[in-house]
């Protein structure tokens, strides 16, 4: 634990004018505040808030946020009050500790309504002062070193998912890598410690392979920059468990595949020097095409900059350098709290918080929030873009549109503006015609090309991929829906008055508004067209004395076309959204796991078909929006019901390979339910492997140590 004089003298050292006398109150105060409090660890509570101080020292931040890291909890867990803490230690320190407290007292998990709700609370919270996201951060991180401390396996499991889900992103979108690196491996840890455990013994097999020749390729990079008179500082660098992981996972290959779990990060003292370093280094060793790329020029959306190339070193060996100043290389160490230390060392004051990129994306995510998305698909759509890479385009003039890895032409027209994303037709990419659906490279120039009779269609959603499109797309739809069931309620209304020979008019239907608590007759006509309320029952409210006479009223035209039931041969298929008396069924050759996305398509006489969201076949349907039905899983926590999966492996033509292979299937609980070899070589075989699995969650996981086996070459999951 830090002590009085260290974290005094910690803050003194980048903030020599500091008022040590404030930070020494604040350090007594809290811990006659905390007095006689444990932790789970049986530690004084105190101790949490001296680390998760000491944890902000380490990141140069003034000494406002550094007290309201000693007093984080005081409000929360305290007699302490506002006022009290406004006359000791003033009103900006108060306000930064009310906002941490609001987040401590939101807790989040993404498994019910409320939860995701509190999620956009969180999110609004921080939106107005980026310290206070900081210092929950740092709070977070804490926890995370020491979770072992709690005796529940569910509850650490619980805490780590929500770390890993929101927390150590929400850290890498605010550019402070070294809190998302630690807190995603400690996650890592809890949640899959055989997987990584695993990459661990690897990676420390390839370090001792590979020492020498590392030490041989950083030995000669200095000596190539001292000759070309380029001051520099060299350092190799090792990826973290977890980024190994996922990217296995996301390019589906095995680490050895990797070409970036060693590399270099140059240090030089000016941006020209940094392109001065990368052409030295390019005219002595072959780079990798397609590895190149320039982060200084343009910024990753967290201010991260640095050029980045790879070369082929030594023994044909890759490696990744990365080329930056000291400034560039402590914004990507510590992200927005570095602006801090560079405002002090200018003019003493605190950074403007508008002119920090990564504070302009929080605010423009919580601004979403007006777009009337329900809670579940903001935190989904948030999640989509906190997960992502970036890619980068251009439109005909020239402006720059970063978007996630992955996105589409129809997210580019979102990104532009939402009427153009709205009446979205097609694109012309470095000028030839592509459908929207098409995914977008960094550096394509792209012209939106649209028309006025476009209107968003249901599979949109599907094709999106960034929150931002997806949650304008929703927003449209609904929009549509709801003018569709206002006609349609009122129509109803008009149809049936009618047909029992009733005056009908604006003063008459309002009668009906209390009796269904409705403020408007607009609102009425919208029930009425969703059919939560029927036409007969505002009539009886309308004229109370009026016998019913159980007529079936012939102008009422329902817009639903029904299916006709069939044999289902999977009759227990857990999914809401589609009526229970509608036969479901998956699609043929598709294999959609619950986790996955997944839309129905809806045929006379057969029913409704599943389909994986992102399946191909469903380009068939895009013409016939009528059809589709969005369904979700409904799984419960306890589900033991199993799927089949199919997995694509490519191993090593060996003996005892395959035994190796339905060694590790067993040993997941998972049956093989079909296999067939379907190319063979001298040295690899090609495998596609029919498991049954209960989930998304179930099937990576067997994929993780499939791909941890030296045999298996790459392991990919088809969907469709």
């Amino acid at each position: 634990m830090m002590r009085q004089f260290e974290l005094v003298d910690s803050v003194a050292a980048y903030t020599p004018n500091v008022d040590e006398n404030l930070l020494n109150r604040a350090y007594v105060y809290a811990m006659n505040k905390h007095g006689n409090q444990k932790r789970a660890s049986g530690d004084p509570y105190f101790s949490h808030p001296i680390e998760v101080a000491g944890i902000l020292t380490s990141l140069k931040l003034d000494p406002e946020t550094v007290i309201t890291g000693l007093l984080h909890d005081t409000l929360e867990d305290t007699d302490a009050t506002p006022e009290e803490l406004t006359e000791l230690f003033g009103s900006e320190v108060t306000h930064l500790v009310n906002g941490v407290t609001k987040l401590s007292q939101i807790e989040m998990s993404p498994q019910s309504n409320r939860q995701a709700e509190n999620f956009r609370k969180f999110l609004v919270a921080t939106a107005s002062d980026i310290r206070i996201l900081i210092v929950k951060l740092a709070d977070r991180l804490h926890n995370m070193r020491t979770l072992h401390f709690i005796k529940l396996e569910e509850k650490r499991n619980r805490i780590a998912r929500e770390t890993l889900d929101i927390y150590a992103p929400l850290a890498g979108r605010m550019g402070i890598q070294s809190f998302r690196e630690e807190m995603e491996d400690l996650a890592f840890k809890q949640l899959n410690a055989t997987g990584r455990a695993l990459i661990i013994k690897r990676l420390e097999v390839l370090q001792s392979e590979n020492s020498d020749m590392l030490a041989s390729i950083a030995a000669d990079i200095e000596k190539r920059l001292a000759e070309n008179n380029i001051p520099s500082q060299v350092a190799g660098r090792q990826k973290r468990p977890f980024s190994i992981w996922r990217k296995m996972e996301h390019k589906s290959i095995s680490l050895e595949q990797l070409s970036d779990i060693f590399g270099f990060r140059i240090i030089v003292n000016s941006e020209t020097e940094c392109y001065r370093a990368l052409g030295a280094i390019h005219t002595k060793w072959p780079l990798v095409p397609g590895r190149f790329k320039d982060y200084i020029s343009v910024p990753k959306s967290n201010n991260y900059r640095a050029l980045h190339t790879t070369i082929v070193g030594l023994n044909r060996q890759r490696v990744e350098v990365q080329i930056c100043t000291h400034e560039m290389h402590d914004v990507a160490e510590n992200g927005v709290a570095a602006h801090w230390l560079y405002k002090e060392k200018t003019n003493g004051t605190i950074p403007n918080l508008e002119d920090i990129k990564p504070f302009r994306w929080l605010q423009d995510l919580v601004t979403r929030l007006a777009a009337g998305s329900t809670a579940e698909e903001f935190m989904e759509d948030t999640r989509l873009e906190l997960f992502h890479d970036r890619v980068f385009c251009f439109t005909p003039k020239g402006r720059l549109i970063s978007l996630s890895e992955g996105a589409t032409v129809l997210d580019f027209a979102y990104a532009v503006h939402t009427m153009i994303g709205n009446t979205c037709i097609a694109a012309r990419i470095n000028g030839n015609d592509m459908p929207i659906r098409t995914k977008l490279q960094s550096g394509d120039e792209v012209e939106i090309i649209t028309s006025p009779t476009q209107t968003p269609r249901p599979n949109w959603e599907y094709i999106a991929v960034t929150g931002k499109a997806r949650a304008a797309i929703r927003h449209s739809l609904r929009d549509y829906r709801h003018k569709q069931n206002l006609r349609m309620g009122k129509n109803i209304l008009y149809n049936i008055f009618k047909a029992e020979k009733c005056t009908i008019n604006d003063t008459i239907l309002e009668r009906a508004l209390d009796a269904f608590n409705c403020e408007t007759l607009p609102e009425l006509y919208a029930q009425v067209g969703r059919g939560d309320l029927t036409g007969s029952q505002v009539l009886s409210k309308t004229y109370p004395d009026r016998r019913n006479r159980n007529r079936i009223f012939k102008a009422v035209k329902t817009l639903t076309a029904k299916v006709k039931s069939g044999q289902d041969k999977n009759s227990n298929i857990p999914v809401i959204g589609a009526d229970e008396n509608i036969a479901l069924r998956f699609a043929d050759n598709c294999f959609p796991l619950p986790g996955d996305q997944i839309v129905g398509i809806a045929k006379p006489g057969e029913g409704i078909i599943i389909y994986p969201a992102k399946a191909d076949a469903l380009s068939a349907f895009e013409n016939m929006p009528e059809s589709w039905v969005p369904l979700k899983w409904d799984i419960g926590e306890n589900n033991k019901q199993i799927y089949d999966s199919r997995l694509n492996l490519t191993v090593v033509n060996k003996i005892g390979t395959l035994a190796v292979v339905a060694n590790t299937i067993g040993q997941f609980n998972a049956n093989i339910s079909n296999l067939q070899l379907t190319r063979r070589d001298d040295d690899f075989c090609n495998l596609q492997v029919d498991v049954q699995v209960r989930d998304i969650k179930h099937v990576n996981e067997l994929i993780s140590a499939l791909r941890g086996s030296r045999l298996v070459n790459q392991v990919k999951r088809f969907i469709a």
